[in-house]
């Protein structure tokens, strides 16, 4: 690759966010990110923080009177409120995902720049096929405020390619883990959140005895996004929707045996219902993401989790934690 390329991240501070900003920086592109909290992974890509839930009217050098130091070649779009059972419970937030889409959308707009959107698996509902397609989403199926804008956010992206040709990706991501996921105190996430639990002795419980999920680790989600950056940006692809996942699935208990193991742990999990509002079965038809992208997931789900407890154990995090257990 002989290109150096101008990247805008939104929601710079999750962990899929951050992750991509260090590939990126690591292949020697320049990154600038916005969100709304700080950034506890990295320092090594610079960013403001930025609620981009407000209704702004100035897009001519960013967002209001918040300029983004350079423009942008590509826009990667991942801010969002993302918690599905939180989001049932407080449905404005999954509001102000529409608003924070728009505002990205107007900025793209007014610039002509390219947008790679984060949607999600939970835009097929909870359908009981066992490959879910691109072109196989019915609003009918909604099953929360969250899957619903999602799909506001790609109908907005739609809506904006066919008025103002505007370029775009939309990636449908399930369940990426690995590295950055760590904060369950901010957002709860079943593996980190089972990790943590095990490596405790402290009891968990698994929502759903059948539920089963396409868990995609995070090198392998980034290395599609990086790919994706590439070719929006050389016009190899122009508008699409991708399903981006490891194609296999699980179920959560078989989840907890995976954690138990790479633990040496024996923990059995309490077993409920699932939680309103929460897909039960999705397994992604990745075969689209293999054909434009040249995608090819490394991670079988065992292989991550050792992975993800390998990444946790070395976080400033964990070792924080033992510090405040030998004091």
């Amino acid at each position: 690759m002989s290109f150096k390329l101008k990247i805008l991240i939104t929601g710079s501070s999750g962990e899929i966010g951050a992750n991509l900003a260090l590939k990126l920086k690591k292949e020697g592109h320049e990154v600038f990110g916005i969100d709304k909290r700080k950034n506890t992974w990295t320092n090594e890509f610079e960013y403001i923080m930025l609620d981009l839930s407000q209704k702004f009217t100035n897009f001519e050098n960013g967002f209001g009177n918040i300029e983004i130091p350079f423009k942008p070649d590509v826009v990667v779009h991942l801010a969002a409120n993302a918690k599905v059972h939180e989001l049932v419970k407080y449905p404005t937030r999954a509001f102000d995902n529409t608003q924070i889409t728009l505002n990205v959308l107007e900025y793209c707009r007014q610039h002509n720049l390219p947008i790679i959107f984060s949607s999600s698996r939970e835009v097929y509902g909870d359908i009981k096929r066992f490959r879910t397609e691109e072109e196989k989403v019915n609003v009918y199926y909604t099953e929360s405020p969250y899957s619903a804008s999602k799909i506001a956010g790609e109908a907005f992206i739609y809506a904006y390619a066919k008025c103002y040709n505007m370029k775009y990706i939309i990636f449908r991501f399930s369940n990426v883990y690995g590295r950055y996921d760590w904060d369950i105190d901010r957002m709860e996430r079943v593996i980190p959140l089972f990790i943590q639990k095990i490596m405790r002795n402290e009891p968990i419980t698994v929502f759903g005895k059948d539920k089963t999920l396409d868990f995609t680790f995070i090198d392998d989600c980034v290395d599609g996004m990086y790919q994706a950056v590439l070719k929006i940006y050389s016009g190899e692809i122009r508008a699409e929707t991708i399903n981006l996942a490891y194609g296999e699935g699980h179920t959560l208990l078989e989840l907890v045996e995976h954690i138990n193991k790479h633990l040496g742990k024996n923990v059995t999990p309490k077993v409920e219902d699932s939680k309103i509002g929460e897909v039960t079965y999705y397994i992604a038809d990745i075969a689209k993401a293999k054909k434009l992208l040249g995608y090819n997931p490394q991670t079988p789900l065992g292989e991550g989790i050792r992975k993800a407890i390998e990444n946790y154990k070395n976080s400033k995090e964990y070792q924080a934690l033992m510090q405040g257990k030998n004091e």
